[in-house]
């Protein structure tokens, strides 16, 4: 009978887990609309370089969009 308390603590961790790891990527995807330094350096992480006229265009791409 402990595995099965076992079984429901995992589950309800991982489910707990996951909305509080949605709340957190949704307020970092909200504070880099306003910050392009942010996007900057993401971009550089993953390899690209974005001149001015594609950071914008990248803004206004994540402005547009619904984070809630």
């Amino acid at each position: 009978m402990w595995w099965l308390w076992l079984i429901i603590g995992l589950v309800v961790g991982l489910v707990i887990g996951f909305i509080i790891g949605v709340f957190y990527l949704r307020k970092q995807l909200e504070k880099m609309q306003s910050d392009p330094e942010m996007l900057q350096k993401m971009a550089k992480q993953m390899g690209y370089n974005m001149n001015k006229q594609q950071m914008s265009k990248v803004q206004n791409m994540m402005k547009k969009q619904k984070f809630k």
